[in-house]
């Protein structure tokens, strides 16, 4: 069924209750996810006498550490109950170490992290012995590396030693995480085709801007709604390839200063859900990048509020269930 149909089915459905039924059942629904699990699939940390990251110069609240005991104080009675590490950008010198720091925290008991998405660069060189290290590593689901780039730029990830290497991913049982800016989201669906037997995540909706949403909501935007409708497309063409399964995420972080509310977020939230549908969704708490919009707990409850009149089995899937599946979780 395609995203659309699955769009105009639940709006449809919404009006055909009346009021009444609708609240009580939101209402029900609502309470019972306030206590259901949470996995969260993109968990940032850094410990910045162990690692360097240059990139975090000038960007405010996130230029110090994030360790273990921050995560937990941001996550406190929220039911988080396991969190899949995703790399931060470090440089390629020092992977090894971001590796070996986050795999001690795997193997600890008395922490969340269980799993881990690492960074390399897999159309370099040095790609296919580095991720070899850890074929066998339970711990270590899967690579990222930053897509960005300006649009006047070929994207690099269609190069075949790039793809060679997304492959390779394939051939270990690994997974690759997307994170393409919207304009490079058709490229990174030729880059699925091109590698049948790996798997993919798409992070942060597609990394959709929560402003030109806002601007094109008020309809006096002519470029806002060319964005829109191109993230639109783009979103629902990746969609189809049911090796994609996309992270509820990162769209919290481009909120503006003040003047926004999840009635903003939730037109991007219910395209990506209905595109994908409910056993290919993910959420994400992309903490502590998360911070420059909002706290981890806002950003929880802000979900919560868009997929209130959702079945209470598909959010359970969306906050967990689908993430202990996808990443072969305990």
């Amino acid at each position: 069924m395609s995203c659309h149909r699955r769009e105009f089915l639940r709006t449809a459905g919404q009006f055909a209750l009346t009021s009444t039924v609708l609240t009580g059942a939101m209402r029900a629904v609502a309470e019972e996810s306030k206590s259901m699990p949470i996995v969260d699939t993109h968990q940032h940390l850094w410990d910045l006498s162990r690692i360097q990251l240059p990139w975090l110069a000038g960007r405010g609240i996130l230029d110090r550490s994030y360790v273990p005991a921050d995560y937990l104080k941001a996550t406190k009675d929220l039911n988080v109950v396991k969190a899949v590490y995703m790399e931060v950008a470090a440089p390629p010198e020092q992977h090894l170490i971001e590796a070996e720091y986050v795999l001690d925290l795997c193997r600890r008991d008395d922490f969340l992290t269980c799993a881990a998405v690492l960074g390399a660069r897999p159309g370099e060189p040095g790609f296919r012995k580095y991720i070899l290290r850890f074929k066998d590593n339970p711990y270590v689901k899967g690579v990222r590396q930053g897509m960005g780039g300006p649009a006047s730029k070929p994207p690099f990830f269609l190069e075949k030693p790039f793809v060679d290497g997304i492959r390779l991913l394939g051939e270990l049982g690994m997974s690759y995480d997307l994170v393409p800016p919207p304009h490079w989201i058709p490229a990174a669906t030729e880059l699925v085709d091109r590698c049948p037997d790996t798997r993919f995540i798409l992070d942060h909706c597609g990394n959709a801007d929560v402003k030109n949403f806002m601007a094109a909501a008020k309809k006096t935007d002519a470029a806002a709604q060319q964005y829109v409708d191109q993230w639109r497309r783009a979103i629902a063409a990746l969609a189809e390839r049911d090796r994609v399964v996309c992270k509820i995420s990162g769209i919290i972080a481009r909120v503006p200063a003040d003047g926004w509310s999840s009635a903003d977020l939730a037109p991007i939230v219910n395209h990506c859900l209905d595109c994908f549908g409910p056993d290919r969704v993910m959420f994400a708490g992309d903490w502590p990048v998360c911070l420059q919009g909002a706290s981890f707990r806002r950003w929880v409850e802000v979900l919560r509020e868009i997929v209130a009149d959702r079945p209470a089995a598909d959010q359970r899937k969306l906050f967990a269930e689908n993430a202990i599946r996808f990443y072969g979780l305990a």
